[in-house]
């Protein structure tokens, strides 16, 4: 059976010019600053699977969006070693918060170690354990959150962040292209790709919302709460 050509398109860029493509992408985008290069460094040398990193492009544009949202309250599910956290806070209001959650409690030192360093201490605030159980434990509306953890609880991440994120506020998901694999369903039966792509078809079908899919390094989905 031939592949569509939007497959094609999409399976050549994943698969012969992704490097390629990052570098030039990376090169015709605003610096990241020094702090943020150290922590990617770092990143790479000591941590496991250090390409979960948001990196420079998608960095800049976390950080773009959130000064055009200038929100009062952030969340990020999924703080890894804190990249994307501080890109997110840099579109903090001076009064702002951002509640940012990570499951993995060894990388607790290099998180906080990093947002001191960008003194950003009373603006954010790391939580450690599940998702699933600190964020109802919130009392904040919030204006924008990130979502990039556990890709199979998607779905409950979208629900209990949705119904916690003012009218007008801003829903941001990663990994929803999945290496491309999503485009094809047959030959990637595995429980992710088939996740990822179920819970597209659910966003994209959400009255509540209206949603873009961002071609960004993995995919990034950009949800508006109407």
């Amino acid at each position: 059976m031939q592949k569509k050509p939007y497959f094609c398109f999409y399976y050549y860029i994943f698969t012969a010019f992704d490097m390629e493509l990052d570098q030039y992408i990376a090169q015709h985008t605003s610096p990241e600053g020094e702090l943020l290069e150290a922590l990617q460094r770092e990143t790479y040398l000591k941590v496991l699977q250090p390409h979960m990193i948001s990196g420079k492009a998608q960095g800049r544009l976390l950080a773009m969006i959130s000064k055009l949202v200038q929100p009062q309250y952030i969340l990020e599910i999924g703080t890894f070693t804190a990249y994307a956290t501080l890109c997110l806070a840099e579109g903090l209001r001076p009064e702002g918060k951002l509640h940012t959650i990570e499951v993995n409690d060894e990388l607790q030192e290099m998180i906080t170690r990093y947002i001191k360093q960008a003194q950003r201490e009373a603006q954010i605030t790391l939580h450690i354990g599940q998702a699933l159980e600190v964020i109802p434990t919130l009392a904040c509306t919030f204006d924008l959150a990130f979502i990039d953890a556990d890709k199979l609880a998607y779905p409950q991440y979208y629900e209990l962040v949705l119904a916690k994120t003012r009218q007008g506020g801003s829903i941001l998901i990663d990994n929803v292209l999945w290496k491309g694999k999503v485009l094809d369903l047959q030959a990637n039966k595995d429980k992710k790709t088939q996740a990822l792509h179920a819970f597209n078809e659910m966003v994209t079908k959400d009255s509540r919302v209206e949603n873009v899919l961002l071609p960004l390094r993995d995919g990034l989905m950009w949800v508006m709460k109407k």
